[in-house]
């Protein structure tokens, strides 16, 4: 096991210690990074899935809002703080061997949590059971957005590249 630097993370020095002890010391992945669930707190409805360095994390705790690492852009980001759509953490919690991490939270403004203006960013479904079309045809389950990306953005294809 291995020793993560931060005041805030434990030494992970055996799995009962990970799996049973009352210390964080989560284990990122050879990228530096732990994946995390982001879902809304008072329905369960899932928003997100992104992912988290050890500072997005530390930030995370320290402030009690959403920090991702972007793995597109390379980047810290701070959940909303170009839109507005902050997403206030209510409940954090870490998976039993400390490898994933869930964030309950409450999201400001429209409740929107996706860049392409819907609530959640798994806005479309995927067939499944059957060998139809190809390619596979997805059907959208969020028929509205809540707010438009290009008075948010501007006029930016895709504002995560930025």
């Amino acid at each position: 096991m291995t020793e993560q630097s931060s005041r805030l993370f434990d030494a992970r020095i055996s799995v009962e210690q990970v799996e049973e002890g009352d210390t964080l010391a989560p284990k990122f992945d050879e990228h530096g990074l732990l994946p995390v669930v982001t879902t809304d707190a008072a329905t369960g409805e899932l928003l997100m899935v992104g992912y988290l360095n050890a500072e997005a994390l530390e930030k995370s705790i320290e402030t009690g809002e959403a920090h991702y690492w972007s793995r597109s852009r390379q980047v810290l980001w701070h959940k909303g703080a170009t839109s507005g759509l902050v997403q206030k953490i209510l409940e954090m919690r870490v998976d039993d061997d400390q490898d994933a991490i869930w964030f309950r939270v409450e999201v400001a403004g429209s409740g929107a949590s996706c860049h392409v203006g819907y609530r959640s960013c798994f806005y479309r479904e995927v067939p499944t059971g059957e060998a139809g079309d190809t390619p596979v045809k997805l059907t959208y389950k969020e028929q509205d957005k809540t707010f438009d990306p290009r008075d948010v953005y501007g006029d930016v294809p895709n504002p995560t590249q930025l």
